[in-house]
């Protein structure tokens, strides 16, 4: 534990749901944002991250700061390398097609050691975890990627995000059989770095089949309501993080209550 971590930043941790601030994002401690980041000690962390905010709290490049941090407390880092190009392109190349998901991810695509081969949500891999023995071909089904991510307790990570952003509420929604979101299959092309090209149907969810917003607000209070989620706001700089595990189990039961929870 960090003892030195200011007793009321832990309070709003567990009790505080950050406003939409009309103030931009002003000047951090590096050191406060280290030590948040030094309190988990999960091996894995899956990162979404606004890299204009973190620019704007801490000096110098944002993301080489985000990224020395992140490398000095987890063994593996992971983040989107999403490319819905592939509903309308039918074509995947999993070392050359770019991220479309950010400027986190796009500079991180060239520092990772790794990258599944889901056309549609990839993940990229900094470090040694691993999705052996899973499909990739079920985006969102149990025994998939995601499906891992929630077995192994891996730590969701936002840096920088106006609230909760988590791939991995597409994946309750697929556990739990909400009754708003349904599964296609997209057929295409995966193309590897040797030449070899897979003829593949992914299964995903259906895009624009429904028009739906996740409550993000009032899921975020709830889960911190339930002690699962941490949220810290550092001069406007927001820092929120959630087990895989944690976010499923702590849903389940009010999703179970009602099936549009997330929607509501």
């Amino acid at each position: 534990m960090v003892a030195h971590l200011p007793e009321t930043l832990w309070r709003s941790a567990t009790h505080y749901v950050r406003k939409q601030r009309d103030e931009p994002t002003g000047p951090a401690s590096p050191e406060l944002f280290e030590s948040i980041l030094a309190e988990y000690d999960e091996d894995a962390v899956f990162v979404h991250a606004g890299l204009s905010d973190v620019s704007a709290a801490f000096d110098g490049n944002p993301y080489e700061f985000l990224l020395d941090r992140l490398d000095a407390e987890f063994e593996s880092i992971l983040t989107p390398g999403y490319t819905q190009s592939f509903r309308e392109t039918g074509h995947f190349h999993r070392q050359e097609t770019e991220p479309a998901v950010g400027a986190f991810a796009s500079l991180f695509f060239d520092d990772a050691d790794y990258r599944t081969c889901d056309p549609l949500h990839s993940i990229l891999v900094r470090g040694d975890y691993r999705f052996e023995g899973r499909t990739h071909r079920d985006t969102f089904a149990p025994d998939g990627c995601f499906g891992k991510l929630a077995d192994d307790g891996v730590r969701i990570l936002n840096v920088g995000t106006p609230w909760l952003v988590s791939t991995q509420l597409h994946y309750v929604e697929r556990v739990l059989d909400v009754p708003y979101a349904e599964t296609v299959e997209v057929e295409g092309t995966v193309e590897y770095e040797d030449g070899e090209r897979e003829d593949v149907i992914q299964r995903n969810y259906s895009k624009n089949k429904y028009v739906y917003y996740w409550n993000r607000v009032g899921v975020q209070r709830d889960l911190m309501e339930e002690g699962v989620l941490d949220l810290f706001d550092l001069n406007g700089l927001t820092v929120i993080s959630v087990r895989a595990d944690e976010l499923l189990d702590a849903l389940e039961p009010k999703i179970e209550d009602d099936p549009y929870y997330l929607v509501r």
